[in-house]
């Protein structure tokens, strides 16, 4: 199964298909594209286990599932709203652009959370304590520079410690780099990257170098535990596909169960799965982490959506998280 497709090959090959057979998509098809990182094992353990083609058999439906990889929420976006994917995964502040930009239109709204987890702002610069000792010499690898999960946190942030007017002040530091680059770019010390607002199990394998230490929590930022990616459609897939899109929802439902009742089980999909080289001890202690929890249940969402229409990211307000969600997760005591 080709899983891993570079972004723009991704988007050359599905948006022609999508060109071609503009109405050829029924139910019993979807396709589902992540980001890298043990973020998104709830979508690992529902594809090892072939949880979304189980449920939609409950429906009498055979779903013909496309697994793709992509790495930044720009990507991510592009390819929904080209119609060259069904499903996305993304952090909350790329989701809410996007829902932002299409209301009224595709409408595109988040399905459900895939997980609470921290993401750690880490540098090898010995010098830098607080985001107050960054200077135009440091480099912020980031997955998408400005627009991306960690560039929303930190402009939130920014805009706490320099007030609003200054939320971008290190929008000119950060250089879109996937994790997995970022993570070796930060180890090795020998590039122009010398920061990286990461993400699990990256942060935790940076952090076993002496040289690296951790500036900043994005749980520090939201107050505590927060949900960090989100699943998100458009309104069109999510009306014109009822069973195929609730038998994608008990599939993360059931993923999010068998990963709370044996992690250790869920570390070993996470490294079969991703083809992980990191080692199982490592992945078991992100997994029993206390900060981490894989739950579908959004957390501190609406947080993001308050501070980045404050901050006029955002034009629309929402009143609630219940705004920008599909009414299959409102159910859950969500925020």
């Amino acid at each position: 199964m080709a899983f891993k497709r570079s972004a723009l090959t991704l988007l050359v090959s599905l948006a022609a298909s999508a060109l071609l057979n503009p109405l050829a998509h029924a139910e019993g098809k979807i396709s589902i594209a992540q980001q890298f990182g043990i973020g998104y094992l709830i979508l690992d353990v529902v594809r090892d286990q072939q949880l979304i083609e189980k449920h939609g058999k409950a429906q009498g439906l055979d779903i013909k599932v496309d697994w793709n990889s992509i790495s930044g929420a720009t990507a991510m976006n592009e390819a929904l709203l080209t119609g060259a994917l069904d499903v996305v995964s993304a952090g909350v502040p790329p989701m809410l652009t996007i829902w932002d930009r299409t209301r009224g239109k595709q409408n595109v709204k988040a399905i459900a959370s895939l997980g609470s987890m921290p993401n750690y702002l880490l540098t090898n610069n010995p010098h830098v304590k607080s985001l107050k000792d960054f200077t135009d010499k440091d480099r912020i690898a980031v997955p998408a520079a400005g627009v991306g999960f960690q560039s929303r946190t930190l402009q939130i942030e920014t805009a706490k410690v320099f007030g609003n007017d200054h939320f971008k002040k290190f929008d000119d530091i950060s250089v879109s780099l996937p994790h997995p680059d970022a993570t070796a770019a930060l180890i090795a010390g020998q590039s122009e990257i010398n920061s990286h607002f990461s993400s699990p199990p990256f942060q935790y394998q940076a952090l076993q170098s002496p040289n690296v230490h951790k500036v900043l929590s994005s749980y520090d930022v939201l107050g505590g535990p927060a949900t960090f990616n989100v699943l998100y459609t458009t309104e069109k897939f999510h009306d014109e596909n009822p069973k195929t899109y609730k038998a994608f929802y008990d599939a993360l439902v059931e993923a999010q169960g068998i990963i709370k009742a044996d992690k250790a089980a869920a570390a070993q999909t996470y490294i079969r799965v991703e083809q992980s080289k990191l080692p199982l001890a490592l992945v078991e202690k992100i997994v029993t982490d206390p900060e981490i929890d894989f739950t579908v249940v959004p957390q501190r969402t609406y947080i993001y959506a308050e501070k980045l229409h404050e901050l006029g990211v955002l034009k629309n307000k929402a009143d609630s998280w219940k705004d920008y969600f599909f009414e299959e997760a409102h159910a859950d005591a969500g925020s």
